[in-house]
Protein backbone atom coordinates (compact mmCIF):
# COMPACT_ATOMS: atom_id res chain seq x y z
CA UNK A 1 0.00 0.00 0.00
CA UNK A 2 1.44 3.10 -0.76
CA UNK A 3 2.17 5.53 1.85
CA UNK A 4 -0.20 8.58 0.15
CA UNK A 5 -4.06 7.90 1.26
CA UNK A 6 -5.70 9.35 -1.23
CA UNK A 7 -9.57 9.10 1.02
CA UNK A 8 -11.06 12.24 -0.89
CA UNK A 9 -10.65 10.72 -4.12
CA UNK A 10 -12.50 8.16 -3.37
CA UNK A 11 -15.71 10.55 -3.26
CA UNK A 12 -15.71 9.44 -6.62
CA UNK A 13 -16.70 6.42 -6.22
CA UNK A 14 -19.68 7.11 -3.63
CA UNK A 15 -23.26 8.94 -4.16
CA UNK A 16 -22.90 12.23 -5.39
CA UNK A 17 -25.39 13.24 -3.33
CA UNK A 18 -23.60 11.93 -0.38
CA UNK A 19 -20.35 13.46 -1.93
CA UNK A 20 -21.63 16.74 -1.70
CA UNK A 21 -23.18 16.50 1.71
CA UNK A 22 -19.69 15.09 2.59
CA UNK A 23 -17.88 18.05 1.48
CA UNK A 24 -18.68 19.77 4.71
CA UNK A 25 -16.07 17.69 6.31
CA UNK A 26 -13.42 17.88 3.78
CA UNK A 27 -10.97 19.04 5.78
CA UNK A 28 -11.71 16.22 8.55
CA UNK A 29 -10.82 14.28 6.11
CA UNK A 30 -7.88 15.27 4.73
CA UNK A 31 -6.75 15.07 8.67
CA UNK A 32 -7.61 11.56 8.99
CA UNK A 33 -5.73 11.34 5.37
CA UNK A 34 -2.68 12.24 6.84
CA UNK A 35 -3.65 10.10 9.96
CA UNK A 36 -3.80 7.17 7.71
CA UNK A 37 -0.70 7.60 5.79
CA UNK A 38 1.73 8.31 8.90
CA UNK A 39 -0.03 4.80 10.11
CA UNK A 40 1.01 3.06 7.07
CA UNK A 41 4.33 4.69 6.74
CA UNK A 42 4.55 3.66 10.45
CA UNK A 43 3.71 0.15 9.50
CA UNK A 44 0.65 -0.20 11.87
CA UNK A 45 -1.66 -0.21 8.90
CA UNK A 46 -5.59 0.08 9.33
CA UNK A 47 -8.84 -1.46 7.63
CA UNK A 48 -10.55 -1.64 5.91
CA UNK A 49 -8.47 -1.15 2.36
CA UNK A 50 -9.07 2.40 1.46
CA UNK A 51 -10.84 1.25 -1.31
CA UNK A 52 -13.99 0.23 1.01
CA UNK A 53 -13.30 2.84 3.73
CA UNK A 54 -16.34 4.91 2.27
CA UNK A 55 -18.19 2.34 1.00
CA UNK A 56 -21.50 2.35 3.52
CA UNK A 57 -22.05 5.90 1.07
CA UNK A 58 -22.36 3.86 -2.06
CA UNK A 59 -25.77 3.29 -1.10
CA UNK A 60 -27.62 6.30 -2.57
CA UNK A 61 -28.51 9.16 -0.20
CA UNK A 62 -32.27 9.10 -1.77
CA UNK A 63 -32.53 5.29 -1.11
CA UNK A 64 -31.96 5.07 2.59
CA UNK A 65 -34.74 4.05 5.02
CA UNK A 66 -33.29 1.88 7.68
CA UNK A 67 -30.10 3.57 9.36
CA UNK A 68 -28.51 0.65 11.49
CA UNK A 69 -25.00 2.10 13.87
CA UNK A 70 -21.85 0.23 14.77
CA UNK A 71 -18.88 1.53 16.81
CA UNK A 72 -15.78 0.43 14.59
CA UNK A 73 -14.94 -2.05 12.02
CA UNK A 74 -14.31 -5.84 13.33
CA UNK A 75 -10.09 -5.54 14.19
CA UNK A 76 -9.62 -9.37 12.81
CA UNK A 77 -7.58 -8.38 9.23
CA UNK A 78 -9.70 -9.56 6.44
CA UNK A 79 -12.73 -9.63 8.18
CA UNK A 80 -14.23 -5.88 7.25
CA UNK A 81 -15.79 -4.56 4.33
CA UNK A 82 -16.98 -1.21 5.38
CA UNK A 83 -20.23 -2.22 6.34
CA UNK A 84 -20.71 -2.14 10.13
CA UNK A 85 -21.20 -5.41 11.62
CA UNK A 86 -20.47 -7.29 8.21
CA UNK A 87 -17.78 -9.53 7.19
CA UNK A 88 -16.05 -10.50 3.75
CA UNK A 89 -18.30 -13.81 2.41
CA UNK A 90 -15.28 -16.45 3.03
CA UNK A 91 -14.90 -15.47 7.06
CA UNK A 92 -15.57 -18.26 9.42
CA UNK A 93 -15.78 -18.38 11.95
CA UNK A 94 -18.65 -15.58 11.97
CA UNK A 95 -18.01 -12.98 14.51
CA UNK A 96 -19.81 -13.56 17.74
CA UNK A 97 -21.82 -10.15 17.30
CA UNK A 98 -23.41 -11.06 13.84
CA UNK A 99 -23.74 -14.71 14.55
CA UNK A 100 -26.20 -12.80 17.77
CA UNK A 101 -28.14 -10.40 15.04
CA UNK A 102 -28.57 -13.75 13.19
CA UNK A 103 -30.08 -15.59 15.82
CA UNK A 104 -32.52 -12.36 16.69
CA UNK A 105 -33.14 -12.05 13.15
CA UNK A 106 -34.33 -15.92 12.84
CA UNK A 107 -36.37 -15.58 16.21
CA UNK A 108 -37.64 -12.01 14.83
CA UNK A 109 -38.69 -12.54 11.44
CA UNK A 110 -37.78 -16.12 10.83
CA UNK A 111 -35.23 -15.49 8.29
CA UNK A 112 -33.02 -18.92 8.02
CA UNK A 113 -29.22 -17.96 9.02
CA UNK A 114 -26.68 -17.99 6.31
CA UNK A 115 -23.48 -19.31 6.47
CA UNK A 116 -22.13 -16.16 5.24
CA UNK A 117 -21.46 -12.58 7.12
CA UNK A 118 -21.96 -10.21 4.13
CA UNK A 119 -24.39 -8.17 4.43
CA UNK A 120 -24.51 -6.05 1.19
CA UNK A 121 -28.27 -7.35 0.37
CA UNK A 122 -29.50 -5.06 3.10
CA UNK A 123 -27.38 -2.29 1.52
CA UNK A 124 -29.22 -3.08 -1.68
CA UNK A 125 -32.24 -3.04 0.13
CA UNK A 126 -32.24 0.50 1.80
CA UNK A 127 -30.33 -0.27 4.83
CA UNK A 128 -27.32 1.92 5.33
CA UNK A 129 -24.90 -0.13 7.78
CA UNK A 130 -22.72 2.18 9.08
CA UNK A 131 -19.99 2.48 11.56
CA UNK A 132 -19.41 5.57 13.51
CA UNK A 133 -15.58 5.25 12.66
CA UNK A 134 -14.73 4.06 9.90
CA UNK A 135 -11.23 2.16 10.56
CA UNK A 136 -9.40 0.01 12.94
CA UNK A 137 -5.69 -0.57 13.51
CA UNK A 138 -5.50 -4.67 12.80
CA UNK A 139 -5.84 -6.60 15.93
CA UNK A 140 -6.59 -2.92 18.01
CA UNK A 141 -10.49 -2.40 18.39
CA UNK A 142 -11.65 1.06 18.90
CA UNK A 143 -7.84 2.06 18.23
CA UNK A 144 -9.15 5.06 15.57
CA UNK A 145 -11.80 6.22 17.30
CA UNK A 146 -10.96 10.60 18.37
CA UNK A 147 -9.00 10.81 14.91
CA UNK A 148 -11.78 12.67 12.72
CA UNK A 149 -14.65 10.21 11.98
CA UNK A 150 -17.11 11.02 14.74
CA UNK A 151 -17.32 14.41 12.75
CA UNK A 152 -18.37 12.60 9.09
CA UNK A 153 -20.52 10.06 10.28
CA UNK A 154 -22.20 12.56 12.56
CA UNK A 155 -22.87 14.90 9.84
CA UNK A 156 -23.93 11.90 7.70
CA UNK A 157 -26.81 11.00 10.15
CA UNK A 158 -27.61 14.77 10.59
CA UNK A 159 -28.19 14.47 6.93
CA UNK A 160 -30.31 11.62 6.73
CA UNK A 161 -32.63 12.89 9.16
CA UNK A 162 -33.00 16.51 7.52
CA UNK A 163 -34.57 14.41 4.83
CA UNK A 164 -38.49 14.69 4.26
CA UNK A 165 -38.35 11.46 3.63
CA UNK A 166 -38.69 7.96 5.66
CA UNK A 167 -36.19 6.88 8.10
CA UNK A 168 -35.77 4.20 10.75
CA UNK A 169 -32.82 4.09 13.15
CA UNK A 170 -31.53 1.01 14.56
CA UNK A 171 -28.89 1.93 17.43
CA UNK A 172 -27.30 -1.03 19.09
CA UNK A 173 -25.10 -0.24 22.31
CA UNK A 174 -23.76 3.24 23.98
CA UNK A 175 -21.61 4.31 21.12
CA UNK A 176 -24.48 3.93 18.58
CA UNK A 177 -27.07 5.72 21.16
CA UNK A 178 -24.74 8.95 21.22
CA UNK A 179 -26.30 10.10 17.43
CA UNK A 180 -29.35 10.16 18.79
CA UNK A 181 -29.96 13.31 19.88
CA UNK A 182 -28.65 14.24 16.19
CA UNK A 183 -32.27 12.45 14.48
CA UNK A 184 -34.32 14.86 15.31
CA UNK A 185 -37.83 13.01 15.19
CA UNK A 186 -36.89 10.00 13.40
CA UNK A 187 -38.17 6.84 15.03
CA UNK A 188 -35.21 5.34 16.78
CA UNK A 189 -35.16 1.40 17.96
CA UNK A 190 -32.19 1.15 20.77
CA UNK A 191 -31.10 -1.69 22.80
CA UNK A 192 -27.86 -3.20 24.14
CA UNK A 193 -25.16 -4.27 21.65
CA UNK A 194 -25.68 -7.68 19.73
CA UNK A 195 -22.00 -8.60 21.75
CA UNK A 196 -22.03 -11.77 23.55
CA UNK A 197 -20.90 -9.18 26.64
CA UNK A 198 -24.30 -7.45 26.13
CA UNK A 199 -26.62 -9.10 24.08
CA UNK A 200 -28.68 -11.14 26.64
CA UNK A 201 -29.03 -7.05 28.68
CA UNK A 202 -31.75 -6.31 26.32
CA UNK A 203 -31.01 -7.18 22.73
CA UNK A 204 -32.28 -10.93 22.26
CA UNK A 205 -36.03 -10.11 21.96
CA UNK A 206 -35.87 -6.16 20.68
CA UNK A 207 -37.71 -7.92 17.73
CA UNK A 208 -35.62 -4.37 15.76
CA UNK A 209 -36.24 -5.92 12.12
CA UNK A 210 -40.18 -6.19 12.37
CA UNK A 211 -40.32 -3.28 14.31
CA UNK A 212 -38.38 -0.87 11.48
CA UNK A 213 -40.66 -2.40 8.80
CA UNK A 214 -43.97 -1.31 10.68
CA UNK A 215 -42.80 1.99 11.39
CA UNK A 216 -41.60 2.16 7.72
CA UNK A 217 -45.24 1.41 6.70
CA UNK A 218 -46.51 3.68 9.55
CA UNK A 219 -44.41 6.35 6.94
CA UNK A 220 -46.18 4.77 3.98
CA UNK A 221 -42.56 2.81 2.92
CA UNK A 222 -42.75 -0.83 2.63
CA UNK A 223 -40.71 -2.28 4.90
CA UNK A 224 -37.09 -3.81 4.26
CA UNK A 225 -36.43 -7.58 2.66
CA UNK A 226 -34.43 -8.89 5.73
CA UNK A 227 -33.37 -11.86 3.82
CA UNK A 228 -30.08 -13.08 3.15
CA UNK A 229 -29.83 -15.29 0.61
CA UNK A 230 -26.70 -18.14 -0.01
CA UNK A 231 -24.14 -16.59 -2.02
CA UNK A 232 -23.30 -18.07 -5.39
CA UNK A 233 -20.26 -21.07 -4.96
Amino acid sequence: MSDTIELLSESQRIDPAWAEALAAEAGTLEQIERFLSKETAAGRGFQPDVSRILRAFRLPLADVRVLIVGQDPYPTPGHPIGLSFATEAHVRPLPRSLQNIYRELRDDLGVPTPEHGDLSAWSRSGVMLLNRVLTVRPGDAGSHRRVGWERVTDLAVRTLAAREAPLVSILWGRDAAAVKPLLGTTPTIESAHPSPLSASRGFFGSRPFSRANAMLEAQGAPGVDWSLEPLPQ
